[in-house]
């Protein structure tokens, strides 16, 4: 990382005032970013990624690897982020890191205060990665970065009042409004799949019952596909000769292909799955009223087999139908990718004030190797 290798700036609360100032101004300032390469992090319940992004949304570079067991110490995590940047260093010029974390992330963009799916509980972690590397890092929620991303290069450009609904073990979501991200108060707005919409239904990883997320996500579709399959239901002979019976076995895109060989109970779970999404999104536009919602996360991966139910229960539950304008939905374009993408192009807004600072300390000590070569003209002139 030759850029910053003599980084040595304080971090830590005097970031976060520069962070807020970045977040008003994210519309205009994303023009003038410094157009560097900038690594983005992607951290979910399964999977950590990492990859080199250029300022045009190109991937440069791709690493993977699976997120460490969540009863292990959040250090393991901040670990395995290090190792990956670090490793991709080798190869490429890194200016920035953007971290998109699969949890709620606190309003100076530093904390992830609760993650349902890691051992994370008010944790620092822009601080401690920081701390560990030569140069700048910002953190966001997993979900607003994939939404930045769709609405820079994908599915949600042209878009100015966008919604991102994300698919994956849980759900996820972010609110673009004029192209800005609305973090909240407290940073944590989006938080869809914990809407409760079945009192006293499933039990959720967030401590509550009846979670959107526990009626169409990724986990909610494999625990319906085992639970027909452990109750040895006629409609699941299918999914348990594809597995030779070992139920465990079953995953949604196991799940997602069987569906497109024709498979009866995987079609009519994905149904299940979308109309629950059609439901919630139709919620959603009765609060917020966007334009657009991106359907993006592994899921999303079904297609039509889950979003032409979802559109269809969209418009059998949206409040005045029939007599309100109705928001498109599209599935994201950049798949899985999304949320590194989006986290590594939001890392160039800070890249641009640490390298101003960079220049500013190169400048100051340009000037101190004139003044001193000067004196020492002086000198031997005397």
């Amino acid at each position: 990382m030759s850029t910053y290798g003599t980084f040595t700036a304080p971090i830590g609360s005097r970031r976060a005032p520069a962070l807020r100032t970045i977040g008003t101004r994210e519309r205009r300032s994303h023009l003038t970013a410094p157009r560097v390469p900038t690594v983005g992090i992607d951290i979910g319940g399964t999977k950590v990624m990492a990859g080199v992004v250029d300022a045009d949304g190109n991937i440069l570079e791709k690493l993977r690897t699976e997120t460490p067991d969540k009863s292990k110490s959040p250090k393991v995590v901040e670990d395995t982020i290090v190792e990956l940047v670090l490793d991709l260093s080798d190869r490429h010029d890194v200016h920035a890191v953007g971290i998109g974390a699969a949890g709620w992330v606190d309003a100076d963009r530093n904390r992830v205060l609760f993650a349902p799916h890691l051992s994370w509980r008010n944790e620092p972690l822009r601080d401690r990665i920081a701390g560990r590397l030569a140069v700048p890092v910002l953190v966001d929620n997993d979900a607003n970065t994939a939404a930045w991303a769709e609405w820079r290069f994908g599915a949600g450009r042209g878009e100015d009042h966008l919604v991102m609904i994300t698919l994956g073990t849980g759900i996820g979501g972010a609110i673009l409004e004029d192209g800005q991200v609305k973090r909240g108060k407290y940073g944590v707005a989006g938080e869809f799949g914990h809407m409760q919409v079945v009192p006293g239904g499933h039990r959720c990883p967030c401590g509550n019952r009846g979670c959107w997320e526990q009626y169409s996500s990724g986990n909610a579709l494999v625990r319906e596909a085992r639970e027909l399959a452990a109750a040895d239901s006629p409609v699941a002979y299918g999914i348990i000769e594809h597995v030779k019976g070992s139920i465990a076995d079953i995953s949604g895109p196991m799940i997602t292909e069987l569906a497109r060989d024709g498979d009866a109970m995987c079609i009519e779970l994905l149904q299940d799955i979308g109309q629950w999404l059609g439901v919630g999104i139709a919620n959603l536009a009765a609060a917020l009223d966007p334009s657009c919602f991106v359907i993006g996360g592994g899921v999303s991966a079904a297609d039509d087999l889950l979003i032409g139910p979802a559109r269809d229960a969209f418009k059998r539950h949206l409040t005045g139908r029939g007599y309100r304008p109705e928001a498109r939905i599209v599935r994201a374009q950049l798949g899985p990718e999304a949320g590194m993408v989006g986290a590594a192009d939001l890392a160039r807004l800070v890249a641009r004030r640490f390298r101003r600072a960079k220049r500013r300390r190169v400048e100051r000590y340009e000037r101190y190797e004139r003044f001193a070569a000067q004196a020492r003209g002086l000198r031997e002139s005397m």
